[in-house]
């Protein structure tokens, strides 16, 4: 077990169970080890992604179906294949959520997180296609 000093005190955490992102996330491709912090409630609908390596820096996620249910990716094969899964192991499609300083609230739809419980990695993608938004207000 490790620990790290973070905004929300010291965390223990088993190194052999970090969400590892193999390229980083946009913006922030240095980082590749991150804790899921857990919540007060397991209802909780958000997730909290805390860096291993820098501890002052976290990203809150949530499954973006809860706003927009038509929202669906695909991961494709090169996605599938950093993963370290098989087409048809279970993945998890989640975005960063924002809350901004005049109270407002968006979702990054654009660029969102696929995960799997499986091998206990995630890849950021970029879509092309949809005419989605960084910055897509809750409706």
């Amino acid at each position: 077990m490790k620990t790290i000093q973070t905004r929300f005190g010291e965390v223990t955490y088993n190194p052999d169970k970090v969400v590892r992102f193999p390229e980083g996330l946009i913006g922030f491709e240095q980082l590749r080890d991150f804790v899921v912090l857990p919540g007060k409630n397991p209802e909780d609908p958000l997730f909290c992604l805390q860096s291993v390596e820098e501890p002052h820096i976290l990203f809150l996620l949530i499954d973006p179906t809860r706003f927009f249910p038509n929202y669906r990716v695909s991961p494709d094969p090169q996605v599938i294949k950093k993963l370290g899964i098989l087409p048809d192991d279970p993945c998890y499609v989640l975005t960063t959520i924002t809350f901004h300083k005049d109270k407002s609230v968006t979702l990054n739809l654009l660029a969102p997180v696929v995960y799997t419980p499986k091998t206990d990695r995630a890849v950021q993608i970029v879509l092309d296609h949809g005419g989605y938004l960084s910055r897509t207000p809750l409706p």
